[in-house]
């Protein structure tokens, strides 16, 4: 990076989104330094796509951690009878990917935008000379990939739960856990039918489940995408 961008950076942050330092939203880099973040920043390559459009599609070679700087991400595994069944949601500083970084793999799932989406990719490749240079960033990888797995134990206790209850309280805490969170409002950022997909469900009983849950005081509806928790203790799943 020219002195001149590097100024630039400096005052104004990214170039193309705008963000002061932004991939300071993203755990795996949020303990390094100004300068650190800067060297990172020099790794992105950006990319963006349309809502539906297909980021990554199972079987292809995983070699990059995708960073979402705006919109919204889906991990989709698709059933042997065609339904999709969703592993992740990634919103705005959400990350995928760290072990890619490590050791590229072929991908189990499709990653597709579920909303008109800007991406920052770091290629492995580029990666890994920095990772030689910064020996110290290994642990902050696998402190991520920590949090991962153990995000990753919980959703498959939920998937296998027979209980579509448990599993829509778990898709819901980890909507709220992406949102802002003032007032304890979520915005929905899945249609109904994601949210069946995920749970289990047809569309007409995810309404049904959200209607009981509204009836029975535990949220209540702002309009058709955004609801307000009343009772935060009901999405707790530490039994899972």
């Amino acid at each position: 990076m020219s002195p001149k961008a590097t100024e630039f950076f400096q005052i104004n942050g990214c170039a193309t989104c705008g963000h002061t330092l932004c991939a300071k939203k993203v755990a795996l880099f949020s303990t390094l330094d100004d300068k650190h973040i800067r060297e990172i920043i020099t790794l992105i390559e950006r990319q963006s796509y349309k809502k539906g459009d297909v980021v990554l599609r199972r079987g292809d070679i995983f070699d990059r951690l995708y960073i979402v700087n705006n919109g919204i991400l889906k991990a989709i595994s698709t059933q042997v009878d065609g339904k999709e069944q969703i592993l992740h949601l990634l919103s705005d500083g959400d990350c995928i990917g760290e072990l890619a970084l490590l050791k590229s793999e072929p991908a189990v799932y499709d990653l597709v935008a579920v909303s008109d989406t800007h991406l920052c990719t770091i290629p492995k490749s580029r990666f890994d000379i920095f990772l030689r240079n910064n020996p110290e960033l290994m642990f902050a990888i696998l402190t991520s990939a920590y949090t991962r797995i153990t995000s990753l134990e919980k959703l498959v206790g939920a998937i296998a739960s027979n209980d579509s209850d448990v599993r829509l309280k778990f898709l819901i805490k980890q909507l709220y856990s992406q949102s802002d969170r003032l007032g304890n409002v979520l915005t929905l950022s899945l249609t109904r039918e994601d949210m069946a997909n995920f749970v289990g469900v047809t569309r007409e009983t995810i309404s049904r489940k959200l209607s009981q849950l509204a009836k029975e005081g535990v949220l209540e509806f702002i309009d058709q995408k955004k609801i307000r928790l009343l009772n935060l203790e009901y999405f707790e799943l530490d039994e899972v």
